[in-house]
């Protein structure tokens, strides 16, 4: 049963799911973090828990949903690894543009991390609904991105899927304000996952492609056939 544990490749994948849950985990919170930033502080508080609460919410329904997921192969790899590169593009934008990423640190762990005297008090104004939509969007795509993630890290080794995938939504509902803290206090950490989450994304592209390529070319020749223009 703990064969795998005993396996380079499974522990090199384990270490990659973790990083990667480490660093989208932090970055799904500090974004909710910043799309709540602009609320007064009486509203900031319950925008931040139901964002969590509906990360959280999200990330089980698509572990669930990851048989059906992995079944679809080469296409699930082509679009998830793309959908990742684009994540890591906006990560990327979020890690550099420093006072944006600090204001939703600040805002999630309700603490003044830059010393300034106010906690994400330089957020531009908004209302509950424009708050509450941001982070809805952010959750969907980042709870999604998150399980793509760990399925394309986790290949062949069941036991590292599911240890992620739990892992995942852990951190999400538990520790979403410590990961969101170390993260800003440490940016290193999340550099380094950018770049795993950046090769993953790669190799699922270089899979999947390899996978659906055979498919693209032998379609002109199916509808050919389909249409009659074979004979």
């Amino acid at each position: 049963m703990f064969d795998f544990l005993f396996s380079t490749e499974a522990l090199i994948a384990l270490g990659q799911v973790i990083m990667i849950d480490l660093v989208l985990a932090g970055d799904n919170a500090i974004v909710i973090g910043m799309a709540a930033a602009g609320l007064p502080k009486e509203q900031r508080a319950k925008a931040i828990l139901v964002g969590i609460i509906a990360a959280t919410v999200l990330r089980i329904i698509f572990a669930l949903a990851t048989t059906w997921l992995l079944a679809l192969g080469g296409a699930l790899l082509v679009g998830g690894g793309l959908l990742l590169l684009w994540v890591c593009w906006k990560m990327w934008r979020e890690l550099r543009d420093g006072g944006q990423h600090n204001e939703g640190a600040e805002a999630i762990t309700g603490e003044d991390l830059d010393k300034d005297q106010n906690v994400a008090g330089d957020a531009k104004r908004k209302t509950f609904a424009q708050a509450a939509w941001q982070i809805v969007i952010a959750d969907v795509s980042m709870s999604l991105d998150n399980v793509l993630a760990v399925a394309g890290a986790a290949k062949a080794h069941p036991e590292v899927l599911v240890f992620g995938l739990v892992l995942s939504i852990a951190l999400m509902g538990l520790a979403a304000s410590f990961v969101a803290r170390l993260l800003n206090k440490h940016r290193w950490i999340a550099y380094i996952g950018l770049v795993i989450i950046l090769y993953v994304a790669i190799i699922m592209v270089w899979e999947g492609g390899h996978l659906v390529w055979p498919d693209i070319v032998s379609a002109p020749f199916s509808l050919a056939s389909l249409f009659g223009m074979g004979h």
